[in-house]
């Protein structure tokens, strides 16, 4: 997804959640059970935002049908690089409908796991709508 794309690479991670739909599903690299919803995902791309550095996409694949994306990615967390992948799926009306995203390596995954979960309570309060 175009869209998708430019923001992430214009760091504006607060305009992400104007693409995904209402019922988006959210795969994370480092949770076992799916987020579903606009505002837990949002806030979790926003999170996301806090703790990547040195972020660039480097190559895209797209489905055949338009409704599938492969953003593959490079950046860095707390000090360790990770090399991932953005699995993106939109709906009819072209609002992202899923997001799964895979990353490597093992010290990459932990590193952001790790930030993450220092983000994680105020995920929940941005995704409930209360100021963290």
């Amino acid at each position: 997804m175009k869209e998708f794309r430019a923001a992430v690479e214009a760091g504006d991670f607060e305009g992400l959640g104007e693409l995904l739909a209402d019922d988006v599903v959210f795969r994370s690299p480092v949770a076992f059970k799916p987020y579903e919803g606009k505002p837990i995902v949002a806030a979790i791309l926003r999170g996301v935002g806090r703790v990547f550095t040195e972020f660039q996409y480097v190559r895209e694949l797209e489905d055949a049908d338009g409704h599938g994306s492969a953003l593959v990615f490079e950046t860095v967390v707390d000090g360790v690089s990770v090399n991932g992948i953005d699995l993106i799926r939109t709906n009819d009306t072209g609002l992202v409908s899923e997001l799964t995203v895979m990353v490597r390596p093992l010290s990459g995954a932990n590193a952001l796991a790790a930030a993450m979960a220092a983000q994680f309570d105020r995920i929940v309060a941005e995704a409930s709508g209360e100021t963290a």
